[in-house]
């Protein structure tokens, strides 16, 4: 479902094979307008990737953020992402939610069935996700957090029985090409393009969403 671009914008959001993180870093805060803060790295350790937090059973290992506060760490300026990757350059670039997009998080399984059915309804998305852990994360206008619960009871389903999750304030996501240790790399289902920079509302996407999640519990 990725968009097809044209020769002129080709510049555009993602150039990012053999770019390196902090050129992806400033990219995302200079052309997308998100704030961005760097998370934990990897680092070898005998011959294993291990977390730079020290943990040896990290969950998130290089994924996760490097300090308790990370909010008021994120910036939007690229100057500002500039000077942070350059003290530690292969951090991690993590995106706070509840800012310029929430997201919702559902599995990769739902997400791809939800995507054909999107396609068929001609709907504009935004940037979608695709991590190691086999979810996928669609962005959408702030405040997706708030409305998602009540949107859903509104569909016949109850929250609690499906996989599908808002992120919004006080939460955020990995983006590509973050790598989770040996687990892999984040990256894009639908990537940004000029085409999608102006987001969706919830409201658009959750019944695909909702629907493609009760397919499959």
């Amino acid at each position: 479902m990725e968009e097809t671009i044209p020769a002129t914008e080709a510049a555009q959001i993602p150039k990012q094979r053999g770019e390196s993180l902090l050129e992806t870093a400033v990219r995302y805060a200079e052309e997308r307008h998100w704030d961005v803060f760097p998370g934990t790295w990897l680092e070898a350790a005998e011959g294993v990737q291990r977390c730079s937090c020290g943990d040896a059973v990290c969950d998130a290992p290089g994924a996760h953020p490097a300090r308790e506060d990370w909010a008021t760490q994120a910036t939007g300026s690229a100057t500002g992402a500039r000077r942070m990757w350059q003290k530690q350059p292969t951090a991690s670039i993590l995106l706070p939610t509840g800012r310029t997009f929430d997201a919702i998080s559902v599995s990769e399984t739902a997400g791809f069935l939800a995507l054909a059915r999107m396609e068929r309804m001609e709907l504009t998305l935004g940037p979608v996700t695709l991590t190691p852990h086999r979810r996928m994360q669609f962005f959408v206008l702030p405040g997706a957090s708030v409305k998602v619960p009540d949107l859903v009871r509104k569909l016949g389903w109850s929250l609690t029985s499906l996989d599908l999750v808002a992120l919004g304030e006080g939460a955020y996501v990995a983006a590509p090409p973050t790598r989770f240790g040996s687990r892999g790399a984040v990256q894009w289902a639908c990537r940004p393009t000029p085409a999608n920079r102006w987001l969706p509302d919830a409201e658009e996407l959750i019944s695909p969403l909702a629907y493609a999640c009760g397919r499959d519990r």
